[in-house]
């Protein structure tokens, strides 16, 4: 792949930041309540991530208070790996959120096969076409670099995705259909060590998850939709990011 078409197909991934991998859902309850109770009890870093985002500072720390400032929210650490996708999360909301950030740093957006592999793993049955869908985006996002609509990766270049914060709300008074806002980073380095000089930073994109069959299922089903919102512009070093609900997150080695 030559230059030219590196840097032509790093620049178009700016378009991945509004691919809708999951709807424009909001609404409900901020994140200080989805993440009020993991009553499933998986992984071990769900009970310190919780009390992090539940505890009350003062209202002296609450007036001053960011992103950057509050305690992270830590991931739950994955099992196992399976359809290409980090897998063991639990069924409770810091769940939800560490197999939405794991899904979308893991995603093969450039990889129409090994996507479609991915979305039919996480993809609820009960959205119909919206696999299809979604590797279509892949192949128009393929073209538009130069490259034909179907296959792996360009050879010789890898991209990175690094999630910096998360904004999840609740969409049902139980839990169990969840929106998470996603802050993200996307890096392209060539195989010689060559780094991307001009990352594409500060891109958000959200998921609706829902609670089936004992995991978290991305969805786009209307009903979901309906509720859809959208959060403030995600500031590291805002208050208002913070009251709006964001929250920077870590995975646990």
């Amino acid at each position: 792949m030559s230059d030219r078409k590196t840097r032509k197909a790093r620049i178009t991934l700016a378009g991945l930041g509004i691919l809708t991998v999951g709807v424009l859902v909001g609404g409900g309850v901020t994140a200080g309540v989805v993440l009020d109770d993991d009553s499933s009890g998986g992984g071990s870093a769900a009970p310190e991530a919780t009390a992090a985002v539940s505890s009350k500072p003062s209202t002296t720390e609450q007036s001053e208070m960011t992103p950057d400032k509050a305690r992270k929210l830590e991931l739950q650490v994955p099992t196992g790996q399976k359809d290409g996708l980090s897998t063991g999360f639990s069924d409770g909301p810091v769940g939800a959120i560490s197999i939405a950030v794991h899904f979308w740093e893991e995603y093969a957006f450039l990889d129409d096969r090994k996507a479609r592999q991915q979305l039919e793993a996480i993809v609820t049955p009960d959205a119909a076409g919206y696999v299809d869908e979604q590797v279509s985006e892949v192949r128009k996002l393929r073209e538009s670099a130069g490259l034909p609509p179907s296959g792996g990766t360009p050879a010789g270049i890898t991209f990175s995705t690094t999630v910096n914060a998360v904004r999840p709300t609740s969409l049902d008074k139980a839990g169990k259909v969840v929106q998470i806002w996603i802050n993200f980073d996307r890096y392209a380095a060539k195989l010689d060590g060559v780094s991307d000089g001009e990352p594409l930073r500060d891109q958000t994109v959200d998921l609706v998850l829902k609670a089936q069959d004992g995991g978290w299922k991305i969805t786009n089903e209307p009903e979901y939709h309906e509720k859809r919102s959208f959060p403030r512009a995600y500031d590291p070093d805002s208050h208002v990011s913070w009251l709006d609900g964001w929250r920077q997150v870590r995975h646990v080695d």
